[in-house]
């Protein structure tokens, strides 16, 4: 009725801490299928605590190829941390021809005015990648007590992405703290869109686009972190017409991400 929905935050592999219903690849396939989907951007959750971040991405680059029921878009982890980061960044661009990568900041120990995450946003510009940058990935109340980690401050994102021409950056798990008017000011910046992943109360969807142009929401789920079908009723249970609902299942992501690439 609304045409295919484009989920832009899965993820692949396991939790560093517990299990997920779906952490096993084709179980998290055939659970998107059945609802659906036709593409889901996916990132590795391996990105978080591995170091061999080039072994990372060459397995979820592979695991991303095997799956045909679903199209999943490998989005490689940079940490920009590690010695020789650029060379990540070259291998997702060129040899495994991704279209974007995935930031994991806080597990990472930066902070958004690092100077080596302003480089890194730069030359992902450069290549033309699209930037997906996590700013929580559980909620604390689950955390293990030995691996409390706090979510990434978005105050220097303004500054850094007014200084990066070309830019386009994607927001995961962000609307549980970043709502309202600085929201409404920090994508008035550039390129910038979010996903309601981590948005709550009752007609949240409805709320978010009181405030934003409709044509920066995407729909994401978080999968297998947070159930799937969590996110679907976020979109069934909101007032949107027929445009809105399109734009957010599908146009959105299509505009950031043409099918051809």
């Amino acid at each position: 009725m609304n045409g295919p929905l484009i989920d832009v935050n899965v993820h692949l592999s396991r939790w560093p801490c517990r299990r997920a219903p779906d952490d096993e690849t084709p179980r998290l396939v055939d659970r998107l299928r059945r609802h659906g989907v036709v593409e889901a951007w996916a990132g590795s959750l391996d990105g978080l605590l591995h170091k061999d971040i080039a072994a990372v991405n060459a397995r979820l680059a592979e695991e991303c190829r095997a799956q045909t029921a679903v199209r999943l878009v490998p989005f490689g982890t940079v940490n920009p941390m590690l010695p020789d980061w650029q060379e990540d960044l070259r291998r997702c661009a060129e040899a495994h021809r991704m279209p974007g990568i995935r930031l994991f900041p806080n597990y990472h120990g930066y902070d958004l005015e690092h100077p080596e995450f302003a480089k890194l946003i730069r030359l992902a510009a450069e290549r033309r990648l699209i930037v997906t940058l996590a700013l929580l990935m559980e909620d604390e109340r689950m955390m293990h007590p030995l691996l409390r980690v706090a979510p990434v401050d978005p105050a220097p994102l303004a500054d850094r992405v007014a200084q990066t021409p070309g830019l386009r950056l994607v927001l995961l798990n962000a609307l549980r703290s970043l709502r309202g008017a600085p929201l409404i000011k920090l994508l008035g910046v550039g390129d910038i869109s979010v996903e309601i992943a981590t948005l709550e109360g009752v007609g949240g969807v409805g709320n978010l686009l009181a405030d934003i142009d409709v044509g920066r929401a995407l729909f994401g789920s978080h999968a297998p972190i947070f159930y799937f079908e969590s996110a679907l009723l976020k979109l069934k249970e909101s007032s949107l017409n027929e445009t809105e609902l399109s734009a957010m299942r599908h146009e959105n992501a299509r505009r950031l991400l043409p099918i051809e690439t």
